[in-house]
C-alpha cells in the first residue's frame, strides 16, 4: 500500500466492499450551519485523550482464531500484539519479539521474546502462548478459516493437522523456554516475519481461553488483551469501546485513553454527528467529498485493498470464460472511481494492487508498473465476448444475481454495476442483492452467490497474498475456479523458487496474466482509497499495509 502519510491521517473503519466492505446534508465550510459545525473541535476529546470513530459493521467475533473480517482485524489488532507490529514506515517494529534468527536453509525461525510483556490480567506473555494459539488455529474442532489457510503449507505439519491426520501437538512450533519461540517451516518462506503481524498469529492465554469456553471473545467481559488497548464495552449492533491497557509492555508510549467506536452505516448520519461534535471521524462518500474537500479536517489515503467481481463458476453462465470477460470489459472503471466513488480510489487494471510490492531486480519498480495493465473498459470487445457466450450457451437472455454490502457507498456502486452491465450487454438482467457484511462473509465462505462484489486486503507484504487465493479448492477460492496450470505456477513460485526472488516474481506475473487475461476468473474493479473527516487535532494515526487497516498505538489528541 502507499505509505505516504498525511498529517493527522487515519482511515475510517471500513469493510470490505469494503475492505472489507465495501462498502447527506452536512453543510460545507462556506455555507452557514455547515461552516459552524465543521469548525468545531468536536467532542471533549481534546483534553482527555478520548476519541470517537465510526465502523460500518458489527464485530462478528474478537477471537483471533475465528476472525475473517476487516473490522475485527482492526480492533483485535489494537487489543492483541503478536511477534511484531508495523511502524509508520511500514517496517516491522518490536512487538512481543525483540528480534529473530533464521537458519541457513530458511526453514527454522527462532524468535527472542521480551520478558516484560503481560496480559491485561497480569499473566506474563510467553512462548507457550504462541504455541497454544497456533496449535488451536489449525485444530479442526476450532473451526478456524484462516488457521489452515495461513499456516497450512507454511508451518510444518499444519496441513496434516487441519486435515485430522496428525495431532495439534505435532505442529512445527516449540517453546524452547518461556521467552524463546521456535518455528519450523515446511519450506523457506522469505516473508514469514511479515505474516506474523496477521491476527491469526496472535498469542492466546490458554488458561483464560479454556475457562471462558464457548463464550471466549463474544462479549467485552470475555476478552483478554495483551496489546496497547483492551475492550471494556461491546454493545452488539451499536458499537464498542477500547481503553488504554495499563499492563501493556509499552504503555508509556500510548497516549490515547479511550476510543469509542459507533456502528454507523449511513454516511449522512456520520457527517451530521461529526458536525454536531458527537464524532471525531466520519467517512465520506461521493455525495460529500466535493463539499468538504477544502475542510481542514478532510484527508485521503490510498490502500492496497482491491475491489472486484468474484464469479461463481459452478453457475452455467459464469462458468463460461467469454461471459466473464464480457462483464469485466463492460465496466467503465474510470467513471466508477471519479464520479460514483469520488473518494480517491483508482481503477484497478490487475489483481495485485499498485504501490504494494516492488519487483526484485527491477531497481525498485512497482509490481503493477512492471506487469502493466491486464484489464480495461472496452464495450465493443465486451459485446463480442458476450455474443459468443450466449451462442455457446444457447441463450438469448440471462438473469444473474449480484451480491454486495448494504452500506450506502456500496449501494451506489452496486447500482452503477447494474447499469453498466445491463446497458452494455444486451440480454443481461442483473438482480442486486444487498446484505449486511456479516451475512455477505458467510455467503462468500459457503459459496452461496453468483457474482459477488468482493474485496481483498493483503495479509502480508508479498504478491502471494493475492495470487495464492485461487488455488484449486483453496480456502478463499469459494467460487469453483480450478486451473492446473495456475496451480503449478503458484506452487512453483513458493517451492523451488522460494529463494530465487527474481524468477519467483516472473512466475507470479505469468500466473496473474493467466488468472486475469486468459481465464477472467475474477474482474478487478478498483483500488480503494478513503476520504474522511478527521479532527485536525488528532495526530499519529497511520495506515498499514497488513494487519489492522491503521494503527492507533502512537495516536494522540493535541
Amino acid at each position: 500500500m502507499s505509505r505516504k502519510l498525511f498529517l493527522g491521517l487515519i482511515l475510517s473503519i471500513t469493510l470490505l466492499f469494503i475492505l472489507a466492505a465495501c462498502g447527506g446534508n452536512g453543510g460545507s465550510e462556506s455555507s452557514g450551519e455547515g461552516s459552524e459545525g465543521d469548525s468545531s473541535e468536536g467532542s471533549d476529546s481534546g483534553s482527555d485523550q478520548s476519541i470517537s470513530f465510526t465502523a460500518k459493521s458489527e464485530l462478528p467475533s474478537m477471537d483471533p482464531s475465528l476472525i475473517t473480517d476487516s473490522v475485527a482485524f482492526q480492533w483485535a489488532g489494537e487489543t492483541y500484539e503478536g511477534l511484531y507490529r508495523l511502524d509508520e514506515n511500514g517496517e516491522l517494529a518490536e512487538g512481543i519479539a525483540k528480534d529473530h534468527e533464521v537458519s541457513e536453509d530458511g526453514t527454522t525461525w527462532t524468535f527472542n521474546l521480551r520478558e516484560d510483556a503481560q496480559w491485561e490480567n497480569g499473566d506474563p506473555v510467553t512462548a507457550n502462548d504462541f504455541v497454544y494459539a497456533w496449535q488451536r488455529a489449525v485444530t479442526p474442532d476450532t473451526g478456524s478459516e484462516y488457521g489452515p489457510y495461513f499456516l497450512g503449507g507454511v508451518v510444518k505439519n499444519a496441513s496434516a493437522i487441519a486435515d485430522g491426520e496428525m495431532k495439534p501437538e505435532e505442529l512445527g512450533v516449540k517453546a524452547v523456554d518461556d521467552y524463546t519461540f521456535e518455528v519450523n517451516l515446511e519450506q523457506p518462506v522469505p516473508y514469514f516475519d511479515s505474516m506474523t503481524v496477521f491476527i491469526t498469529f496472535m498469542p492466546l492465554n490458554k488458561s483464560y481461553v479454556e475457562e471462558q469456553g464457548d463464550s471466549f471473545s463474544t462479549e467485552a467481559d470475555n476478552t483478554l488483551a495483551n496489546g496497547p488497548f483492551k475492550m471494556t464495552e461491546w454493545s452488539h449492533g451499536e458499537g464498542w469501546k477500547v481503553v488504554k491497557n495499563e499492563n501493556y509492555w509499552d504503555a508509556d508510549t500510548v497516549e490515547l485513553e479511550e476510543i469509542d467506536v459507533k456502528v454507523i452505516k449511513e454516511t449522512s448520519t456520520a457527517v451530521n454527528l461529526f458536525q454536531s461534535g458527537e464524532l471525531d471521524q466520519a467517512e465520506l462518500n461521493a455525495e460529500f467529498v466535493d463539499e468538504y474537500r477544502s475542510s481542514e479536517h478532510f484527508n485521503v489515503v490510498e490502500n492496497p485493498y482491491l475491489y472486484f467481481f468474484k464469479f461463481n463458476q459452478e453457475h452455467e453462465v459464469l462458468g463460461n470464460a467469454d461471459a466473464r470477460k464480457a462483464m469485466s470489459m463492460a465496466i467503465d472503471r474510470k467513471s466508477l472511481t471519479d464520479v460514483i466513488l469520488n473518494d480517491g480510489s483508482v481503477p484497478a487494471n490487475g489483481y495485485v494492487p499498485s504501490n504494494f510490492v516492488t519487483v526484485p531486480g527491477s531497481d525498485g519498480k512497482d509490481f503493477r508498473e512492471v506487469q502493466g495493465p491486464l484489464v480495461g473498459h472496452d464495450v465493443e470487445k465486451a459485446k463480442e465476448h458476450w455474443d459468443k457466450a450466449l451462442e455457446a450457451l444457447g441463450k438469448d437472455s440471462v438473469t444473474l444475481e449480484l451480491m454486495g454490502d448494504d452500506t450506502d457507498s456500496s449501494q451506489n456502486a452496486m447500482a452503477y454495476y447494474k447499469e453498466q452491465l445491463e446497458t452494455n450487454l444486451e440480454g443481461l438482467s442483473v438482480k442486486v442483492v444487498e446484505v449486511p457484511f456479516k451475512e455477505r462473509v458467510r455467503r462468500d465462505q459457503e459459496g452461496e452467490f453468483e457474482i459477488e462484489a468482493a474485496t481483498w486486503g493483503p495479509d502480508y507484504a508479498d504478491a502471494n497474498t493475492y495470487l495464492n487465493m485461487y488455488l484449486t479448492d483453496g480456502q478463499n477460492n469459494n467460487m469453483n475456479y480450478s486451473s492446473e496450470e495456475y496451480d503449478s505456477l503458484i506452487n512453483k513460485a513458493n517451492t523451488e523458487l522460494a529463494q530465487k526472488p527474481e524468477k519467483r516474481y516472473e512466475t507470479f506475473m505469468e500466473a496473474e496474466r493467466l488468472l486475469i487475461e486468459e481465464d477472467a476468473a475474477v474482474a478487478p474493479l478498483y483500488q480503494d482509497a478513503k476520504s474522511q473527516l478527521l479532527r485536525s487535532n488528532i495526530e499519529g494515526v497511520f495506515p498499514t499495509a497488513t494487519g489492522p487497516n491503521f494503527e492507533f498505538k502512537w495516536a494522540s489528541v493535541k
